[in-house]
Order: C-alpha cells, then structure tokens, then sequence
C-alpha cells in the first residue's frame, strides 16, 4: 500500500479521517436528506461538507451520482498520496478495482418518479450509465486516466475487501502493476433506508452514542452511513523503483461463501472463519501472531454473535488474547465502502501502532466475550492486522495486512 484515499462521515480525507478516529469520535446523526417522519430509522453517518467541484470537473460531476463522485474524490487523493506520476506510467499498467453494493437507489427514485407521474418519454437518457453500480471503476478510470484492468466487485457489506482482496490477485498473477482498490457507497436516501428497516437490519435508537454499539448487549441493528475508502496497491518492484513510501504490505486473502442464508451469517461461524484461516495460511502465520482484528462488526444481534464464534474458531486459544475493534461505531455501517475504509483503518494501525476502541461499548453481552477494546484505544506495536467483511448471501471475505520492514 503506497497511497490511501477516504471519504467519510468523520473526516473527507485520509487525515481528517484518521484524526478523528483516534479522537473516538461518532459521525452519526439525525438523517438530513429528507423527512424521516415515518420512518422507523432516523439515524445515519452522512458525509458532511462534500462538494464534487472541489474534486473533479463540474461538467464531470454533474454525469456522476453521489456513489460515483465519493469514489473519485477517494481515488484522487490516494493517487497523490502514493506520489504516482499517471503521465509517466504506463496506463495500461494501472487498473482500478472499485466496488459499489447498490449503485445508485436516488436515481432510481428521481426516475421512477417521472415515470409514474410524467411517462416514459421524460426519463433521463442518462439514467442507465448513473445509476449502475461499475460506474464508480469507470469514472475513476476515465478521470484518472487509467487504461488497465477495470472490475467492479458486488458482494454486499463484503464489497470493498472483495474489490481490494481482487486487486491483490490481479498485482500477483500479473495483470497489473498498480491497482486503486477499495469501495464506495451513497445511498441514504428513503428507499434505502426503507428497505434495511423493513428487513429489521437497522438501529431504531434515536441517541447518535447508542444507536451504532456493535457487541454491545443493547445492540438492535446497525446504522447506514455513506462514503469511500480507496487504497493504491503497488508490485513491490514497482514501488521501489520509484522509492515510494509503503505504508504496509498485504500478506493474505481468504473468500467464502457460507452457502446458508441470504441475509443470515452461518451461526457456528464456519463460513467467516474459513476466510481467516485462510488468509493466515497465504501469509504463513500462526494465529497467536494476529495482533489486531477490525471485525465486519454491524451491531445486528446475529452478526456480532456469529462473528464472535467465527473469530474463536479461526484462532483458537488465541482468539481471547487479539484486540478487536469495531470501526462501525464511529461511522456506521457503509455497506459496500465499508471494507475499504476499514481496510484503511487497518493500514493506519499499523503504521502508527494504535488501536482504536469500539466507542459506545458499554454493557457486556455474555455470548460476545472476546477482547472488542471497549473504553480507550491501545498504543501497542501491530505487526499483523486482519480486516473482515461480511455480506448478505453468505459472501464472506478476510484481508491480513503485515508491516513492512524494507
């Protein structure tokens, strides 16, 4: 990893965002785009003060929906923090893995608006091109330039480690030298949060410091929040030729599906703890060698548990003495950017040696009883940290990152 990009409801850049999160604070809030008044939900973690002019051309932005411009905004900044020159690269060297679960729900609505009450001859010609989910890669590509390989990865909640675990086999069999990897989502919008509600998925809670509480006993749902998180992925040789700064290394990825429930995680955990397992094995590592765990974490009763025993059953003897972490109780749950924001999170542990807490967890679940930091953050040395991604249709998927010592 040479470079990281973020948007988020805590911070619109890998900084800010960073600053934040070792300040415990919660980006959730009283849901502002529209009225939530007959709504069961009326929380979530919005981005706050994103203007796409500030990021990209404003005829550009205009052809992009909100998914869209997060990712772009996110891929620009990782592009210079890794200090990549595009003119002097070969473009079709450079690929982009960039994932969104939903695409667009708010063009969906605008459109599906017109055609009920104006017909069908005033649906915007674009509405195809802004609302499909591979747009996010695309326009990432054509802004930036970038002619290699260009997948979008749709996995659910476990999109953004899918899209960078992905990225990873294209730099290994190679496809690529540079891959901009990660996930990007917007869709707080009322089908959006209509429809996770009806599901029973989403916190109720009307108090921002207890609504997103994952492995906390009170926990009755996660909180949707929005934004992107993209990380460049570099060939080593690439990256030392240009004596790029490298924030760490990927070690290993490991991808199941738990072949069970459609929205459900197998509840031994077996699914989930496969992909630890293997990821621990491509990186040759013991699980007593694991310092720090950013678990999926949503605060649903069942994925908290399940991930719980997932985690036991991947490390064994080990699983009570890992620190564990849930990034959701700062940021909500941002489905398909979820994984790459975490992903980021992972990185920055590692480079600054610091943990951050689970903020808000406060009443102990019995069945949830490994080491989730509850309180403060750690300062210790992270030289293996693993982040998890689990999503609805069994998809589960682990990245392991390791420090890198030249």
């Amino acid at each position: 990893m040479t470079g990281l990009g973020a948007i988020t409801p805590i911070g619109n850049s890998t900084e800010e965002f960073w600053k934040s999160i070792r300040e415990n604070k919660v980006g959730i809030g009283p849901i502002t785009r529209f009225d939530t008044t007959d709504y069961k939900a009326k929380l979530a973690a919005e981005v706050k003060g994103f203007n796409a002019k500030d990021y990209m051309d404003f005829k550009a932005a205009k052809r992009m929906e909100l998914f869209c411009q997060y990712a772009v905004a996110a891929a620009g900044e990782a592009v210079r923090d890794a200090g990549i020159d595009t003119e002097k690269e070969d473009p079709y060297r450079i690929g982009v893995s960039i994932g969104s679960g939903i695409g667009s729900l708010q063009a969906l609505e605008r459109e599906h608006e017109k055609l009920l009450t104006r017909g069908p001859g005033r649906v915007n010609p674009l509405l195809v091109p802004l609302m499909i989910s591979n747009m996010a890669a695309g326009n990432v590509g054509i802004q930036l330039g970038l002619k290699g390989k260009n997948i979008n990865v749709v996995t659910a909640c476990a999109t953004g480690t899918h899209s960078i675990g992905e990225a990873y086999r294209s730099i290994q069999c190679g496809d690529a030298d540079v891959m901009l990897a990660g996930g990007t989502e917007g869709s707080i919008c009322p089908i959006g949060i209509a429809g996770f509600a009806a599901l029973t998925a989403l916190s109720t809670s009307e108090d921002p410091l207890r609504a997103s509480i994952p492995f906390d006993k009170e926990r009755n749902g996660f909180v949707m929040g929005e934004g992107a998180g993209v990380a460049v992925l570099e060939d080593l040789e690439h990256a030392l030729k240009r004596n790029a700064r490298i924030y760490a290394e990927v070690a290993g990825y490991g991808a199941t599906c738990d072949a069970y429930h459609i929205t459900s995680p197998a509840e031994d955990g077996s699914g989930a703890a496969r992909a630890m397992t293997e990821a621990m094995r491509e990186a040759g590592i013991t699980p007593e060698q694991v310092d720090y765990i950013n678990a999926h974490g949503t605060g649903t009763h069942h994925n908290d548990l399940f991930e719980t025993r997932a985690i036991k059953l991947a490390l064994g003897s080990a699983a009570g003495k890992v620190k564990i972490s849930s990034t959701k109780s700062m940021i909500g749950h941002l489905l398909g950017a979820a994984g790459g924001v975490e992903f980021i999170t992972c990185v920055k542990s590692i480079e600054e040696g610091y943990i951050h807490p689970t903020v808000g967890l406060k009443v102990p679940d019995e069945e949830c009883d490994l080491d989730y930091t509850a309180g403060e953050g750690v300062s210790m040395n992270v030289e293996y940290a693993m982040s998890n991604s689990l999503g609805f249709g069994g998809h589960n998927a682990t990245i392991l990152l390791k420090k890198y010592h030249g």
